[in-house]
């Protein structure tokens, strides 16, 4: 033996600690796997020993590797075996190696319950506190329903640091196991009362955890963490303690009255960013519950604004966007107190963060009126000139049309002034993924709108021309969508369809959905224009459209989107029967009393109305359809393969295909080179744009710039002036119109004042469609979301903590009646059998007792009695036994 010891220790000198293992890998960069695989081999064999600290050496390499991403899980009988060492630091490393490996659904925990608890009720506060640690890391439901009453015991120990670690540790198992709740909530909140503020701290934290999600299971906990927040010091606990009462402050607004004062106290007197930060938080939830019962709330408001303000203009960026996040809550109650800081939101948007940026973009949306909404995307448009960062402006002028559209274009006054808005967006130099926003919203101010309608088709149809008369896209192509579909639908509000058919029969190559709306609205705006020549009767010009179109359209024939293709074959025979009739007209020689662009018209006649959202979903299923049901047989297993080849190679050419369709092309000879040549430099000499080069001074190229031609450029494309939109000159005139408003009133009414929504109604009042369409019998209020998630552990805790327990089933409950009974009857039996031997023995004595008890009566008479014993229950030995 004494030589097997020996041995080993000489071998332990040469084994890798974790100190080498480190350091090796330093020094194998190049070759990091394969030594971490000879290092596996080392440390499997040191498993395979029998002295525990050469395992946990082992153990040690093994958890530094976890931490790399490799695999240990092969390992764990043996992090068992260490943890269940009796030395102290050698059980800390296999702890530690627990609590990286081991999950909750390990299937080895179920060796570890025995050795948990034996180690939970160690004498070694050190052992304890271990295990606590370890086990709140890999906590099953069996560990928590075996361990929860050792821990449990654990709150009344001695020592402060088991105890915290304890309290701490009941959290992990009221999660896993909720049944433990009702029983261990007596001491938890004695906890909260311990000396030790360590202790106290911990037990804050677990219930305002619990309380975080059923708050209202804690309504009666509030005296006592009203008395913790008056009289502690401690930041942290006092932020978790505000943070509570902001969530049971909506439960019982009594409360939110006594909490203004102390904190409006702590917001003057606190100089920690963190804890003003929640106190402004809870005022501003307590001031929303009791605002109608508060008189002076106005002041607490504009308190917790002026701090917030010092946050804003902090160079911290994370305490400058806690105040925008404290802001825009305060906005949505109280917008008159944020609206006056307008200004410093609006320096937000100057910020280098972008998170900054984008919370200053959600505060705008909330301080928008009537009054200032063309100030504000004024502004807003010019910082999206400058900034940087395609996702932050997709979300600037995501946020622009937000601002504009809330509420059913609650704020615009001007719609010509929103349409001019949302051209201008759509002619922005710069690759937006926005362009569907922008061009949804025109569809529906549209279709909203009835009175803007011949402006904004008007603008659509500007759109268009420019669209068709450049080669470079100047506008985002989703709007090409609804300004097709607008100048078809509302054709007839047009001032010149012909000239808007031109234009769009001069499209691209465009998206699929896009090229498909652009070949269905010709056919409407055809329908228009053929009215107006067909009352003329102007045959010709009806003719020669439906050539220009059949040309159109046979282009989009070949391609190779279905969608295109079969819209463009459909209007192509649509315009076909057209020209037929139009034909059979034209050798008639008279008019015919029904118009063949009536019978075209009638294709398109109806007015749209918005749909509203989840319409489709509400749509009731026709009785006997079955969605489930095959609409055609699969096809069965016993067709033969060449089948399926020949169905997967329909598309799809082979080598052999291609072999025969290559072509030779063959190499040009010199003569061919030489031709071409000259051919090339007889265009460059004609050609007055090509810069030519020559040997000549410049003097003789200063004589001859009087003989340079002069090419017209003929630009159909409006100019643009830098610096200078068509959207401002509507602002200029509500400028004009508040200067106006302003003096006739001082000269009327001196003494009388309006509101800012009153001087804000400028313009004429424009009518906004807000009926949705929905199938008959449904409703817009249906919900179709499911609240909650079914896997939250904090739902099984809502428990109601006042209610004595209730049993899991009523079997239980009527099996624990019965053997209630079965108590009750065991005691009268015992009772009766102790009376039946006893009276044999007393008879004698109980006549003397009666006689003593009458005198003792009469003389005791006029001496009080309290009664405190029976209430509680206790009782005194009577003289007989004594």
């Amino acid at each position: 033996m004494a030589l097997k010891k020996v041995k080993g220790n000489i071998e332990r000198m040469f084994d890798k600690n974790l100190t080498d293992l480190v350091r090796g890998i330093r020094n194998n960069k190049e070759n990091e796997a394969k030594y971490i695989s000879q290092c596996m081999e080392d440390i499997k064999q040191e498993l395979r020993q029998d002295n525990l600290s050469v395992k946990s050496n082992a153990i040690a390499k093994l958890t530094y590797l976890q931490m790399l991403g490799y695999d240990i899980s092969w390992a764990g009988f043996n992090i068992i075996e260490v943890m269940s060492s009796s030395k102290f630091t050698l059980k800390r490393i296999g702890y530690l190696a627990a609590s990286q490996s081991f999950h909750c659904d390990s299937e080895l925990l179920m060796l570890t319950t025995n050795m948990i608890r034996k180690e939970l009720n160690s004498q070694n506060q050190y052992e304890s506190g271990l295990a606590l640690t370890s086990l709140s890391c890999y906590i099953s439901t069996d560990l928590a329903r075996d361990l929860s009453n050792d821990i449990l015991t654990l709150l009344s120990s001695t020592k402060p640091y088991i105890r915290k670690k304890a309290v701490l540790m009941m959290y992990k198992v009221f999660l896993k196991y909720p049944e433990a709740l009702r029983p261990a909530f007596p001491k938890l909140k004695e906890k909260l009362e311990d000396p030790d503020p360590g202790v106290q701290s911990a037990a804050v934290n677990v219930v305002c955890e619990l309380a975080r999600k059923n708050p209202k299971n804690y309504l009666s906990l509030a005296p006592v963490f009203f008395k913790l927040m008056t009289t502690s010091t401690n930041n942290w606990m006092l932020i978790k303690i505000i943070k509570l009462f902001g969530a049971l402050t909506p439960l019982e607004p009594r409360l939110g009255q006594k909490l203004i004062e102390p904190l409006t106290n702590l917001i003057h007197s606190t100089s920690a960013m963190s804890l003003l930060y929640e106190c402004i938080n809870t005022v501003i939830a307590v001031l929303i519950t009791i605002s109608s019962g508060m008189p002076n709330h106005a002041a607490s408001i504009q308190l917790c604004v002026q701090k917030l303000r010092i946050l804003i203009e902090d160079s911290d960026q994370n305490l400058k966007y806690l105040g925008l996040l404290a802001m825009s809550k305060i906005l949505k109650t109280h917008p008159k107190s944020v609206q006056a800081h307008k200004d410093l939101i609006l320096q937000c948007l100057e910020d280098k963060d972008e998170s900054i940026r984008l919370r200053a973009l959600d505060l705008l949306y909330g301080m928008v009126s009537k009054k200032n909404l063309m100030e504000i995307v004024k502004k807003l448009m010019l910082h999206m000139d400058k900034a940087e960062g395609t996702i932050y402006r997709d979300e600037l002028l995501s946020k622009i049309i937000l601002i504009c559209s809330q509420n059913n274009y609650q704020f615009v006054t001007n719609f010509e002034w929103y349409v001019t808005v949302l051209v201008e967006l759509a002619q922005m130099e710069f690759g937006s993924k926005q362009g569907h926003v922008i061009g949804a919203q025109l569809m529906d101010v549209c279709i909203r709108v009835q009175a803007i309608r011949p402006f904004a088709v008007s603008e659509m149809a500007q759109l268009l021309d420019v669209y068709s008369s450049t080669s470079q896209f100047t506008i985002m192509q989703e709007v090409l969508y609804a300004a097709a579909w607008l100048c078809g639908e509302f054709a007839s509000e047009l001032k010149q369809p012909e000239k808007t058919l031109r234009a769009m029969l001069k499209y691209k190559s465009l998206p699929q959905h896009i090229e498909a709306v652009f070949i269905h609205n010709i056919i409407k705006l055809f329908a228009h224009v053929m009215r107006g020549y067909e009352e003329e009767g102007q045959y010709g010009e009806i003719l020669g459209l439906c050539d220009d179109i059949c040309l159109k359209l046979g282009e989009s024939l070949k391609s190779g989107e279905l969608e295109v293709q079969e819209r463009s074959s459909t209007s192509l025979i649509i315009v076909q029967i057209v020209k037929e009739e139009i034909e059979k007209v034209m050798e008639e020689e008279g008019a015919k009393e029904n118009l063949v662009s009536g019978d075209l018209l009638a294709l398109f006649m109806g007015e749209l109305n918005p749909v509203a959202p989840k319409a489709q979903k509400k749509v009731p299923i026709p009785e006997g359809l079955d969605l489930d049901a095959w609409i055609n047989e699969p096809p069965d297993d016993s067709d033969s393969s060449s089948d399926h080849e020949v169905l997967d190679n329909l598309f799809i050419k082979t080598d052999k295909d291609f072999g025969n369709s290559v072509r030779y092309q063959p190499e040009p000879t010199e003569e061919e080179i030489r031709k071409s040549r000259e051919a090339r430099k007889y265009e460059q000499q004609n050609n007055p744009h090509y810069l030519k080069t020559s040997d000549v001074d410049k003097n003789a190229n200063d004589s001859n710039i009087d003989n340079i031609p002069v090419a017209e450029i003929d630009l159909n494309v409006p100019l643009k002036v830098v610096g200078q939109k068509r959207s401002d000159k509507y602002l200029n005139m509500n400028a004009s119109r508040k200067k106006t408003k302003k003096k006739n009133k001082k000269k009327k009414h001196k003494n009388e004042s309006s509101s800012d929504e009153e001087n804000a109604n400028e313009g004429p009042v424009v009518e906004v469609k807000r009926d949705l369409e929905l199938p008959e019998g449904a409703t817009l209020s249906d919900s179709d979301s499911s609240h909650g998630h079914v896997d939250d552990p904090h739902r099984a805790l809502n428990i109601d903590l006042e209610l004595p327990p209730v049993y899991e089933s009523p079997v239980k409950a009527v099996e624990a009646k019965e053997e209630e009974k079965k108590v009750k009857k065991s005691k009268k039996k015992g009772e009766k059998e102790g009376k039946k031997k006893g009276e044999k023995k007393s008879k004698k004595l109980k006549k003397d007792k009666k006689e003593k008890k009458d005198k003792e009566g009469k003389s005791k008479k006029k001496k009080p009695t309290s009664g405190y014993e029976e209430a509680l229950g206790i009782s005194t030995p009577s003289k007989e036994f004594q």
